[in-house]
């Protein structure tokens, strides 16, 4: 897509918002990314390694707020705060509004008795173990929402790795309800919800 058209996009999005649109921001957004994102998350978001998430399609106000806890340090990486330390709200902000914008590819699942595992603890959590059903707070289809992630398409094994992350607490920027659940979810949970959501679209 020509840079024009992408800025065309995004203005309308922050439009709607009723923030202001500056064309130089949203310039700032694209030499970012060029800059420093599309080495680990690719230059439209579908990062190539399951290390590091895709970000194509991801709620914009969502990943502003997660640059910022990089920055802050609320939420810890040595990966990613040395990248944000010099950016300010506006290009967290910009940065949302871009990734946002770009069109997620659809991703076809690894394990699909697995994903069928999956699909059930999504969808209804486990009622054994107390375990919460995933689209309850993200939604049937996995687009979470302004304040929560889009999981859709998600690489399998960053999901994962994030879970694991909540159960040990060693993530602790976003809602401690997260805690609860990763805490009871069993390994294959783990990995079968994960492989579930990287197929949905």
């Amino acid at each position: 897509m020509r840079l024009d058209r992408m800025l065309l996009g995004l203005g309308c999005t922050w439009v709607a918002l009723g923030l202001p649109v500056q064309a130089s921001d949203l310039a700032r957004a694209e030499e970012i990314v060029q800059g420093k994102c599309f080495i680990c998350h690719g230059v439209s978001g579908e990062s190539s390694s399951p290390v590091f998430p895709r970000l194509a399609g991801q709620n914009e106000a969502y990943v502003a707020r997660q640059l910022a806890d990089y920055k802050s340090g609320k939420r810890r990486s040595t990966t990613m705060q040395p990248m944000v330390e010099d950016m300010s709200g506006d290009d967290f902000r910009a940065l949302g509004a871009y990734f946002a914008s770009r069109q997620p590819q659809v991703h076809a699942v690894d394990d699909a008795d697995l994903a069928q595992v999956g699909r059930f603890v999504f969808q209804r959590g486990n009622p054994y173990s107390g375990v919460a059903a995933c689209a309850g707070c993200h939604g049937v289809n996995g687009h979470g929402s302004a304040s929560l992630p889009r999981l859709a398409g998600q690489h399998a094994q960053y999901t994962e790795s994030q879970l694991k992350l909540f159960d040990r607490r060693e993530r602790t920027n976003d809602n401690a309800v997260m805690h609860g659940i990763a805490s009871k979810l069993t390994e294959l949970e783990m990995k079968a919800v994960s492989a579930y959501i990287s197929g949905l679209q």
